[in-house]
Order: C-alpha cells, then sequence, then structure tokens
C-alpha cells in the first residue's frame, strides 16, 4: 500500500514556527508532524510513501537523510509554485502509477497537520465494499465548509458554514437523510481518479470530486465521529495536542476533535 502526505502548504497560521522552516518540521512533543504522519502510517503497513514540498524544501530532504527515511521508501515531489491538494496529487501520480502490477490498488492520502487515530485498516475496506472512486474521513463537527453527503452516502454537494448557500452537484432525496460533514485531511482513492482528472495547474481535490460526483462517480463518507482528530493549523492547536499525547491519545473522539477550521 501507498500513500502522498500533503506537505507543501506555507503553514502561515503556524508562525512564527514557520518562518524559518516548512509546515512538516512543526514540532509537537518533541517530534515532527512529518515523523508522526508517516510513524502513523507505518502502524498500517504503509511504506511506500510521497511528500509533496514547497516552502523550505530541501530542510524536508534534508530532514528524511538524515533520519533514513524512517525505514520508509520516500519520493519527494518539488512543487515550484505551489499546486493545491488537487494539484500536488495530479503531480505525483507517477508515484501511484508506476507499478502495472498493483493494479487498481487504492492509496492513501493524508494532510501532513493532522493527528488522528482514524483506523486506515477500516477505512481502506470500507472503500473496497463501497467500490467508490475515493473515500472522505468526515465527521460531525463544527467547521467553516461542510461536505453533503446524501443517502447513499455519496458526496451531493458543499455548503459553508451552517447557513451558506450549498452548492448542489447530485440529486439528493429530499424525503431522504442527508447530512453535512466536516472533512478531516484523511482520503483513501482510486488510481482510476487519474484519467478522470481534468482539471490543470493549482486546484483543489474537493473540486474534483465535486466535478466527478456530477458526473456519477462516487465518492463516498467513512464516519470518524469516534475517532480522536485533530488540526494543526493554528499554535493553540499545538499546545493543545502536546496536552493530549502526554494523557495518552483517546481510541475515539469523545467530543475532542478540535473546532471548525478556517
Amino acid at each position: 500500500m501507498k500513500a502522498m502526505i500533503l506537505a507543501a502548504g506555507l503553514g502561515t497560521r503556524l508562525r512564527p514556527l514557520t518562518n524559518d522552516r516548512p509546515k512538516a518540521l512543526v514540532e509537537v512533543g518533541g517530534r515532527t508532524l512529518l515523523e508522526i504522519t508517516l510513524s502513523r502510517l507505518r502502524e498500517f503497513g504503509i511504506r511506500e510513501v510521497i511528500v509533496n514540498v514547497h516552502h523550505c524544501a530541501d530542510m524536508v530532504v534534508d530532514y528524511l537523510k538524515a533520519h533514513g527515511s524512517f525505514g520508509t521508501r520516500i519520493e519527494i515531489s518539488h512543487e515550484e509554485e505551489l499546486l493545491d491538494t488537487g494539484g500536488g496529487l495530479k503531480k505525483a501520480s507517477w508515484f501511484f502509477l508506476e507499478d502495472s502490477a498493483a493494479g487498481d490498488e487504492p492509496f492513501v492520502v493524508h494532510n501532513v497537520d493532522v493527528i488522528s487515530t482514524i483506523d486506515l485498516h477500516r477505512m481502506m475496506e470500507f472503500h473496497r465494499k463501497s467500490l467508490a472512486l475515493a473515500t472522505l474521513a468526515v465527521q460531525d463537527r463544527e467547521t467553516s465548509r461542510y461536505l453533503l453527503f446524501n443517502e447513499a452516502n455519496e458526496l451531493y454537494g458543499r455548503r459553508a458554514g451552517r447557513d451558506g448557500e450549498p452548492e448542489i452537484v447530485r440529486e439528493a432525496k429530499a424525503a431522504s437523510p442527508s447530512v453535512a460533514l466536516a472533512f478531516s485531511g484523511v482520503h483513501v482513492i482510486s488510481p482510476r481518479i487519474f484519467s478522470l482528472t481534468t482539471e490543470e495547474g493549482a486546484f483543489s481535490i474537493v473540486a474534483s470530486y465535486l466535478r466527478l460526483a456530477a458526473h456519477g462517480e462516487r465518492i463516498a463518507a467513512f464516519r470518524a465521529d469516534e475517532y480522536y482528530w485533530r488540526d494543526l493549523g493554528r499554535l493553540q492547536h499545538i499546545a493543545q495536542v502536546e496536552q493530549d499525547l502526554k494523557a495518552g491519545l483517546p481510541s475515539s473522539a469523545g467530543g475532542s476533535a478540535h473546532p471548525s477550521r478556517p
């Protein structure tokens, strides 16, 4: 199994910590976000990873060399210009398509600034059984950007905040339950997505998901409410996670998932 760690962002919300280092090398509890994410992936048997870099890219390369890539095969996708989540994934597509014997083996995409106890084995199994093109780990929590899922557990739109005007891309039966959920920054994706991605340059993967959903592709929701999850997008979030790490991460969210992400 392979994975991509999205680590090319500027980390502006973590300044001054990111004034002289990339977001991936910010430390939490004495370990970098990159090390924490790689360790998390290794727990699930993932030892082939590609990491996209931009700000202070050479620091990431040197860091990985100094630590023997943490016992993992790691490739670097260097973005001269930021390509956002979708553009970054498309640039790294070669990594997931290089082994024709792997066929349509799904892979994981994980934000470097997310710490969670989401069970990737369960998520992968759910993805395979649902025959989805992509599966998104989502939770019922406050956020500034909601994804909307219909009665069949398929992405059908998005909405800004609780009261924003929804953007609907496929049918959702009014009489059936639908739900607005917050995306966790963890995906399982089938390589078939690369042949369907027509966007170029810098673009959000969520925009691609919405377009593909509109054309009938199944973008599924994996409910991750039971798991601990925090976004490390702000300085105060890092302080909270350090406290959580000292206490031992809970096996379930139990109300500890952090509030909305801007």
